[in-house]
């Protein structure tokens, strides 16, 4: 398949822009700053792409199976479909279980799901559900708590220990691994559950599209609805208006709020309407955005971030966006948007480079404190990156992608002027998708000049298309 290259286009209230493998602008004031961080951000995928693997960071590897499969969702499947898929397969046991860190691993199933929706490679999802029933019914066994209904382990993003309260930290133990600390096993979070919601919906779907028995498909439905009844049970928070963090070995529980678990949960519908209104007015928000986990743990502070605690990590932020976006909360969106970029771009801050942490305080580059020293964060970071475009495409852009094509619903805030993407290669098609006008609503929808009735791009088109969208 050719390579392709992308073009993200704002202009009209900016100017004319021509890509062809960097983002220029003619006759302008200022770049254009969406589009300058978007086009970053696909460079940083393609920076560290190595022996065809998508590493995590340029000081990184890629064996985190958390940070591939956030990253292929994200939209390596769309720009790189062959890195994915290498990526994906990498982290499994001879594609037949999903290997790496047990706790959170199960979110390989929903990249594979989303690999899946963008090319519609058949033989791929095949295996990708053998690989994903063999990993859940393992997980069901060994890390289940029947009492909770829940399952165990550590946190999602949190493999430091500066991601937890004392206990189970113990500052007699010298070690950053959450899993060298006592009954750390034991433990139950609300991201790392909200992962196997997710993880269900897709097996349910992956079994409906390669027509499996029925009892299977509802088996993975009902566990789904089960889950999510006993998360709502477990973690909410009346009196906070907001999910909870954690439940200790003891039954203990720790009642921070962990920004990737409440965007996880928005994402996958566990909240009902009223309590994600709550979520959304009374979030607490840092200077420069959604922390990892707050407040800050008794250990750590303003001048002392924990590497894992009130800290920013921009990953957190392109799900929190995303999921504002999902629920029309655009102002909160278009800050992350816009946010993100300035982390990224702006000299004192990322300076063109997509790094791992920030200072939740002051924007700047900062890896956190743990275990006795202050940690680097980390150059050209994929999933800080990827994030981004998630924020582009799935947000600015609306691109949902289903089993049968690709719908439409963008959101294009005031004074954006006119957005172009091109060269992007969906399935047999070479797509341009042009927008003219801002706000929520689609006025028209054109597939090469044609008006549509939906704005909806069926799989089946070949060659080059141009989508055309006017919003009202």
């Amino acid at each position: 398949m050719k390579k392709p290259y992308l073009l993200f286009i704002l202009i009209g209230c900016f100017c004319n822009i021509v890509y062809p493998q960097q983002l220029r602008i003619k006759n302008a004031e200022k770049d254009s700053l969406v589009a300058k961080a978007f086009n970053l951000a696909v460079k940083t995928i393609d920076l560290n792409t190595r022996d065809g693997i998508l590493a995590a960071g340029a000081d990184y590897g890629g064996e985190w199976t958390r940070d591939i499969s956030i990253n292929s969702w994200n939209g390596t499947s769309l720009f790189r479909p062959e890195v994915a898929e290498k990526s994906l397969w990498s982290v499994t046991i001879n594609r037949d279980t999903i290997g790496h860190q047990y706790w959170d691993k199960i979110i390989w199933v929903t990249g594979a799901w989303n690999h899946y929706l963008v090319t519609g490679d058949k033989d791929f999802l095949k295996q990708a559900y053998i690989c994903s029933k063999n990993t859940i019914a393992d997980l069901e066994e060994k890390h289940y708590d029947k009492k909770y209904g829940l399952f165990m382990g550590p946190a999602h993003l949190c493999d430091g220990i500066a991601g937890y309260p004392s206990p189970p930290f113990d500052p007699e133990i010298n070690s950053s691994f959450v899993l060298d600390y006592p009954n750390t096993n034991e433990m139950k979070s609300l991201s790392t559950n909200a992962i196997y919601v997710s993880a269900y919906r897709s097996l349910a779907m992956m079994g409906k599209e390669l027509k499996a028995p029925a009892s299977e498909i509802t088996r993975f439905l009902k566990k789904e609805a089960e889950l999510k009844k006993q998360i709502n049970k477990n973690f909410w928070l009346k009196d906070k208006k907001r999910y909870g963090y954690l439940i200790l070995f003891d039954g203990k529980k720790d009642s921070s709020q962990e920004g990737i678990g409440i965007s996880y949960a928005l994402m996958f519908g566990i909240p009902d309407k009223k309590m994600a209104n709550e979520i959304f007015a009374g979030i607490k928000l840092m200077p420069e955005g959604l922390t990892c986990v707050y407040p800050d743990f008794p250990r750590f502070g303003r001048e002392k971030p924990g590497r894992h605690n009130n800290i920013l990590w921009p990953m957190i932020n392109g799900f929190w966006g995303y999921a504002a976006k999902e629920y029309r909360q655009y102002g909160i969106f278009k800050n992350e948007l816009e946010n993100e970029a300035h982390l990224a771009l702006d000299a004192d801050k990322g300076d063109n480079n997509f790094r791992e942490i920030y200072n939740a305080y002051t924007g700047k580059p900062d890896g956190g404190w743990q275990s006795g020293h202050t940690w680097k964060s980390c150059d050209h970071q994929t999933w800080s990156a990827t994030a981004y475009t998630r924020l582009v495409l799935y947000g600015l852009l609306g691109i949902n992608f289903e089993t049968n094509g690709i719908k439409f619903t963008p959101y294009i805030p005031e004074g954006y002027g006119a957005v172009e993407l091109s060269g992007i290669k969906y399935r047999n098609a070479d797509l341009t998708i042009r927008i003219k006008g801002a706000g929520k609503r689609i006025k028209s929808f054109s597939i090469n000049g044609k008006r549509q009735p939906a704005a909806f791009l069926p799989d089946s088109l070949k060659g080059d298309v141009a989508i055309d969208i006017e919003m009202k």
